[in-house]
Formats: structure tokens, C-alpha cells, sequence
């Protein structure tokens, strides 16, 4: 009997000790922990996203920031704009409805031939265009609104 309470002691530690390690992951927010991602990168990389990062909340400032997919920055507005992953070489912004977009600066530099997405590789070095950038943000948000939106029905 002492061992099968040892082992139902310990299972409602460990959960409890697991709930608490959750809860204090939980306590920061996703801009929060894109701050740390930006610090933790520490070179070009970081810079790179952060000004991306700026530029989004230039051209929105109502953006939601959120983390997904393993850690990877996403801003939405009625629906998702654009991703910021990072990679060794690249930080590459992804626009999810980007083949719906206009780009008259021709910033889109890959992801070209698909039907759905477009891409923009920021390579160390690279000058960003920021007007044409913050436009782009702007007419992701725009086909975002004019999308009908789909409703669940129980």
C-alpha cells in the first residue's frame, strides 16, 4: 500500500508541477515572447525581424501579434497577414493570400509560383522597402475584410 501512494503522490506532484510550468509560460504575452525570439537571435537576423516587425505595426496598429507553428511570429487582422520565420541566411516574410495581391514594386522574391502564398527574402544586408512593404501590409488587411467570412453552425 506505501508504494501505491508513493506513485499517486508523486503522479499529482509531477501534474501539479507541470500545471505551474505551464501557467508561468502562459503569464507572457506573444509580443512578449517575440522580443525574447528578436534578443535570442542576436545578429542580423534579429534586426531584420524587428524592423519587419515595425513596419507591420506602422501600417497596422490594431495588428494581433500571435505565435504558431513552433514559435514563428504571426500578425493578423481579420484573418492572418504575413508570417516572420527565420532561417541561417533568410528571414522570410510570408504573406498567406500574397498570389491575391498587387505588387507593383515587385518586392514578392519568393513563393512565386504557387497558387495561394507569396514571400519576401530578407537577406543579411538587404535595404527594405518600406513604403511598398507597408503597403503590401496594408492590401493583405484589405483582401482580409473584403473576405466572407465563414460561420460554424451547431
Amino acid at each position: 500500500m506505501k508504494i501505491l501512494e508513493m506513485i499517486a503522490v508523486s503522479r499529482v506532484l509531477k501534474e501539479d508541477f507541470t500545471m505551474e510550468e505551464q501557467s508561468t509560460k502562459g503569464t507572457k504575452s506573444p509580443s512578449q515572447l517575440i522580443d525574447e525570439r528578436i534578443e535570442e537571435l542576436g545578429d542580423w537576423r534579429g534586426q531584420m525581424l524587428s524592423k519587419v516587425r515595425n513596419l507591420i505595426k506602422e501600417a497596422d496598429p490594431e495588428v494581433v501579434e500571435e505565435l504558431k507553428w513552433r514559435g514563428t511570429p504571426v500578425w493578423s487582422h481579420d484573418g492572418i497577414i504575413c508570417t516572420g520565420e527565420t532561417y541561417k541566411n533568410v528571414v522570410k516574410m510570408t504573406f498567406v493570400k500574397g498570389a491575391s495581391l498587387e505588387d507593383p514594386a515587385h518586392i514578392f522574391n519568393s513563393s512565386l509560383d504557387g497558387n495561394t502564398r507569396r514571400a519576401i527574402d530578407f537577406h543579411q544586408g538587404d535595404q527594405v522597402d518600406e513604403e511598398a512593404l507597408k503597403e503590401l501590409i496594408r492590401s493583405a488587411i484589405a483582401l482580409n475584410k473584403s473576405s466572407p467570412k465563414t460561420s460554424r453552425k451547431g
